[in-house]
């Protein structure tokens, strides 16, 4: 398996990722399946919300999100698996045409005490648009392999 262990990990490394352009085809073919709302399905009605126009459902900003981390640097040992989030925002709606790319930051990396194999990494990752305003920012939790079988002290 290639990848990078708990160990390869530290407090302040940072991480990015490509780029995805988001069309008002795949907004609507996203919320058609998961989010059928106005805003998300018909520019016309969208223009009478909140959104003032069309809008990507957040789930789908999400799951952009995770394609762009699953290919970014960040590339933990086994795969990005989390184990829950500390905060999850969406600043701004993400619009047709919107061009997304990934920042991220290792805020902690923590041995875990009863599992000796793994340990947990706490990241930030902030989804910008092309005009470098935050469209997501979500603080996770990723559960990452330590070296060895038992941990970094078995390498």
């Amino acid at each position: 398996m290639s990848g990078r262990y708990l160990e390869d990990f530290a407090a302040g490394q940072t991480f990015s990722a490509g780029r995805v352009r988001v069309t008002a085809e795949e907004i609507k073919a996203f919320a058609a399946k998961f989010d059928p709302q106005p805003f998300h399905l018909d520019e016309v009605a969208a223009r009478d919300t909140m959104f003032n126009g069309l809008a990507a459902s957040g789930w789908h900003t999400a799951a952009l999100t995770m394609r762009l981390v699953v290919e970014s640097d960040l590339k933990p040992v086994g795969g990005v698996i989390g184990a829950g989030f500390d905060e999850f925002r969406w600043p701004r709606p993400v619009r047709p045409g919107d061009e997304l790319r990934v920042e991220g930051e290792v805020l902690e990396v923590n041995p875990s005490k009863s599992r000796p194999t793994q340990g947990m990494i706490r990241v930030r990752i902030s989804t910008l648009n092309q005009n470098d305003e935050a469209v997501q920012i979500q603080i996770g939790n990723l559960v990452v392999p330590r070296r060895g079988p038992g941990g970094s002290e078995a390498r």
